[in-house]
C-alpha cells in the first residue's frame, strides 16, 4: 500500500532502526519506547491486523512469532521474560493499519497492561 507507513518501512523507502530480518518479515525499534526493550515485528506484506495475517495461512504469522523471539534472545530479556502483544482494532489501540507485534521487556510488566 503506497501510503502505509509500515510498508514504506518494509520497503526501505522510510527509514527505521532495524534489529533483525527475514525474507518476508523485518524488526525494527519502536519510535515511542514503552520498555527499554520495545521492537515492532511485521510482515513485509501488508495485512490490516492480527485476523487478516491468521487467516492467510501461509506460515507468514509463525514467522513473525519467530523472528520476535529471535529478537527477545538478541535483545537480552528472552531469559527474563517479555510480552509479544498485538493491538487489533481502534478500541485495542491500533494506529497503524499494517499488523505489527509489540515485543516488549527489560523491566517488570504489569498485568493488566490498562
Amino acid at each position: 500500500m503506497s501510503d502505509c507507513l509500515f510498508c514504506g518501512i518494509a520497503a526501505g523507502e522510510i527509514p527505521a532502526k532495524t534489529v533483525r530480518e527475514s525474507s518476508r518479515a523485518i524488526a525494527f525499534r519502536d519510535i515511542n519506547p514503552q520498555a527499554p526493550a520495545h521492537v515492532l515485528v511485521i510482515p513485509r506484506a501488508h495485512y490490516a491486523n492480527l485476523a487478516e495475517l491468521a487467516a492467510a495461512g501461509d506460515g507468514l504469522l509463525d514467522e513473525v512469532a519467530t523472528l520476535a523471539a529471535a529478537v527477545a534472545a538478541d535483545e537480552g530479556v528472552a531469559d527474563g521474560g517479555y510480552r509479544v502483544v498485538f493491538n487489533t482494532g481502534p478500541d485495542a489501540g491500533q494506529t497503524v493499519h499494517h499488523v505489527h507485534a509489540h515485543l516488549l521487556g527489560g523491566r517488570p510488566l504489569e498485568w493488566p497492561p490498562g
